[in-house]
């Protein structure tokens, strides 16, 4: 039987009165008794684990660059990003103006409306030095928050995705309420290519590129239109699915491969209402072929969606993009979303990567600059004092930072739950990239459950651990020392949530 030197167990309960509360190791039993069997099985291989972590928004970053000190900050973010603490791993950001913001609606080229700038002469995301008092738009919060994290972890994975497109580029004039790209239209002088809006709005994302690297950010991802399907009256532009297949695959690909060819470029970044067809029924092979995979959200369903295009491209990835919880969701709907949708069956099922929305917003659920109100963040900061809670969401992220390396392979286990709410146990699995097995169980009941655990290959060799209530278990074997780091205990301040505007409902709930 193969024993590792070192195991780390924890254990989560939805209502966190459990928080990563580390487990004696299990001593191994012959029998399982009546216990559910849960097999790991490293020979039974699946994607790549590419990490996980939030959203950091104007809102995000105006709390941690503007509430917090300098102390408070720095703190936060060594343990949320520093791989031997909480080993979050990627983060995504609004490319220009999302609701969640603590300034005015913008994008980098806000020309009035009836004017153009083809040459995109007036391209700029802000004035001033980064974090300085007079900054402007991203310079002001959300690039001295990257630089910070960056200087943490120089690795993390930096998606980028735009709400909307300048408003002269688009046939409403306006960058709410939706309205698509000037598709087929002209601007400057002659019928070329670099005349059209298409290709003028492909070289406004290289533009941007080039903007971060310049001050030491580098773009991992991008996709084409946060939330296409949404004609939301904070900025917002409407794509269908054929249309972001060929804008990638004509304008921005090539664009990006002349550019920037490390740069992923993924397809859709909605929820899986959007994926109502095979996607093969949408997009050609050959489009197919200028992606590096698919962005999803999780704020509807039918979340077996997931199968129109999961399979479909051998080469693409499947990365989650955005999903939070409500301040006022109870521990089983939170649960339901973070650990059992996200956490566990949608990788058990082929996910790579997960990135929730906001990082961080404070007690009342703010700033805000539409009335998407009620969301709940990664954190919640105090916004008098710089105080932290963290939130549940905090807790299934630090599941897989703390655990799980970035490049492990998801590896088979059992599973009990067919759609991660409900049923038995859901489990996932990961073989490390140092030969190191980790695994989570989730438990989508209210009862307690009893587990039995073992890896192929060390036979009927049990170890068994009770998994809590809308919790999970995790456990990591390795034979190098284990990041072992406890959550510190939370801050003590009052919430006081603004009222709930939201039209989607916890996986199970009506």
């Amino acid at each position: 039987m193969k024993k590792f030197q070192h195991e780390f167990w924890t254990a989560t309960s939805g209502d966190l009165t459990q928080r990563r509360t580390p487990l004696a190791t299990p001593d191994y039993q012959s029998t399982s008794a009546a216990a559910v069997k849960i097999i790991i099985d490293p020979a039974d291989r699946h994607q790549p684990w590419l990490g996980g972590g939030a959203a950091i928004t104007d809102s995000a970053a105006y709390l941690l660059w503007s509430v917090m000190s300098a102390e408070q900050r720095r703190a936060l973010l060594t343990e949320l990003f520093d791989p031997d603490q909480g080993g979050f791993s990627s983060v995504r950001v609004p490319l220009g103006s999302c609701d969640f913001q603590s300034q005015d609606f913008y994008t980098y080229d806000d020309v009035p409306y009836g004017e153009h700038d083809q040459k995109l002469e007036q391209f700029s995301i802000g004035t001033g030095q980064p974090g300085a008092p007079d900054a402007t738009k991203d310079l002001k919060h959300i690039v001295p928050v990257l630089q910070e994290i960056l200087a943490i972890n120089p690795a993390v994975k930096v998606i980028a995705s735009p709400w909307s497109a300048p408003a002269w580029m688009k046939n409403t004039g306006h960058l709410t309420h939706g309205g698509h790209l000037r598709f087929g239209e002209f601007t400057g002088n002659g019928y070329t290519e670099e005349n059209r809006f298409e290709y003028i709005y492909a070289q406004y994302f290289i533009r941007y590129i080039e903007a971060y690297q310049k001050l030491g950010i580098p773009i991992y991802g991008l996709t084409i239109q946060n939330e296409p399907s949404n004609a939301a009256h904070w900025p917002a532009m409407i794509w269908t699915v054929p249309q972001l297949a060929d804008f990638g695959y004509r304008y921005l690909r090539p664009a990006l491969n002349h550019s920037f060819p490390d740069t992923k470029l993924y397809l859709l970044d909605d929820s899986f209402h959007a994926l109502t067809k095979p996607i093969t029924a949408e997009v050609t092979p050959e489009q197919a072929a200028a992606f590096d995979g698919l962005a999803v959200h999780t704020y509807s369903g039918p979340y077996d969606n997931l199968y129109h295009a999961n399979r479909a491209y051998p080469n693409w990835s499947t990365i989650m993009t955005e999903r939070r919880c409500m301040m006022t969701d109870t521990p089983e709907e939170a649960a339901h979303i973070m650990f059992g949708i996200i956490g566990n069956w949608l990788v058990h099922n082929g996910l790579s990567m997960i990135t929730l929305w906001n990082l961080a917003l404070d007690e009342r659920g703010l700033p805000n600059a539409a009335d998407s109100t009620g969301r709940e963040g990664v954190v919640t900061i105090d916004h008098t004092t710089g105080k932290v809670q963290r939130n549940l969401e905090y807790f299934m992220l630090r599941n897989f930072g703390q655990d799980v390396s970035v490049g492990a392979t998801v590896i088979g286990s059992t599973n009990y739950t067919r759609d991660g709410y409900t049923g038995g146990l859901g489990s996932v699995a990961f073989l490390g990239t140092a030969g190191d097995i980790a695994a989570h169980l989730y438990n989508p009941t209210a009862q307690p459950i009893q587990a039995a655990v073992t890896i192929n290959g060390n036979g009927a060799n049990w170890q068994l651990v009770t998994v809590p209530p809308y919790g999970t278990v995790t456990l990591h074997k390795s034979d190098a020392p284990l990041n072992t780091t406890n959550v510190p205990v939370d801050d003590e301040f009052p919430l006081n949530p603004t009222p709930a505007n939201h039209s989607d409902v916890a996986p199970g709930q009506h």
